[in-house]
């Protein structure tokens, strides 16, 4: 193994070390990644930077700023009241409003972005139902990233494969190309939730220790 070789994957490690620990922030430690591949030689300048204007980063880019027009604009609040009312005091529909709601977003926008206007809006309907938060939170994370197989601009991972098939001078992915086996699934992870996987939902609130009604 060649030294840049090792100090790359030293570089690596330091990060996920740093990601897990969280005593800096991830944009810190990436610049920080970037810069000691520059001091190092590893990169040029010119290489290290290409990144900033790929086109994917633009689009992700364009993404969190569509986030944050539906949540200011109060897009995600109507989205709480309309679940709100369809779902009831059901835990079951509530779960899979809370997931088909948060996947049909992260379809359109980032995961991270969608899960973070949701959350609020799922800690509300909890209290009304008078059942655990936990039992929204943890489908509506894994309805997010399902989300992402729904359209080409769903999640990152799609964009640049689709971005790489046109470096390789093939045709991109259509943006409805992974909405049939992404549906598919969507549909499996909804119903395994309320079936199997709403048995091991956490029923218990740790602060307090009281049972909520199931």
């Amino acid at each position: 193994m060649s030294f840049d070789m090792a100090l790359v994957l030293g570089l690596l490690l330091v990060t996920i070390l740093l990601f897990i620990t969280e005593r800096l922030r991830m944009d810190v430690v990436a610049i920080l990644v970037i810069l000691a591949l520059i001091l190092s030689k590893i990169l040029t300048p010119e290489e290290a930077l290409a990144g900033f204007s790929d086109p994917v980063v633009l689009m992700i880019a364009g993404l969190f700023v569509v986030g944050g027009a539906l949540y200011q604009t109060g897009v995600a609040q109507s989205i709480g009241d309309l679940l709100a009312r369809i779902g009831g005091q059901s835990e079951a529909r509530l779960i899979a409003l809370i997931m088909l709601g948060v996947a049909l977003l992260s379809a359109v926008m980032s995961s991270a972005g969608a899960t973070a206007i949701l959350i609020p809006v799922a800690v509300n309907l909890a209290w009304r139902a008078r059942i655990n938060p936990s039992k929204l939170l943890l489908p509506l994370a894994i309805g997010s990233l399902v989300g992402g197989l729904l359209t080409l601009i769903g999640t990152p991972p799609n964009l640049v494969v689709s971005n790489e098939l046109v470096r390789n001078g093939l045709l991109p992915f259509g943006f409805f190309t992974f909405t049939p086996v992404g549906m598919v699934t969507l549909a499996l992870s909804i119903g395994f939730i309320l079936t199997v996987g709403r048995r091991w939902l956490p029923a218990t609130d740790r602060s307090g220790g009281a049972e909520y009604a199931s």
